[in-house]
């Protein structure tokens, strides 16, 4: 498959891009290139492959939750920008 200037304004329309004119013969081999390639990968025999559906069979590798303070109270309230004795200052939300 082959792209002309048409389907790539199209593409670029549809993908809300804007490029500038002078380099759409440049923006154009470059997509040609990249369509060549998927045409190499759909010849590739992928029979008896099965699908990846994740990287690694590990599932939820995550690390034990430890509580610690590592910022004590004051230290916190050291770089608030407006504080009041032990809490922040913060702007009114509600009514």
């Amino acid at each position: 498959m082959k792209a002309d200037l048409d389907t790539l304004r199209g593409l670029a329309h549809l993908a809300r891009l804007e490029f500038d004119p002078a380099r759409e013969g440049q923006m154009l081999t470059d997509l040609n290139k990249i369509l060549d390639w998927v045409a190499q990968l759909e010849q590739v025999d992928t029979e008896g492959v099965a699908p990846l559906v994740h990287l690694s069979h590990e599932i939820n590798v995550l690390r034990d939750d430890v509580a610690r303070n590592t910022v004590s109270h004051q230290e916190g309230l050291r770089n608030a920008p407006r504080k009041d004795s032990d809490y922040f200052r913060v702007p009114k939300v509600l009514d």
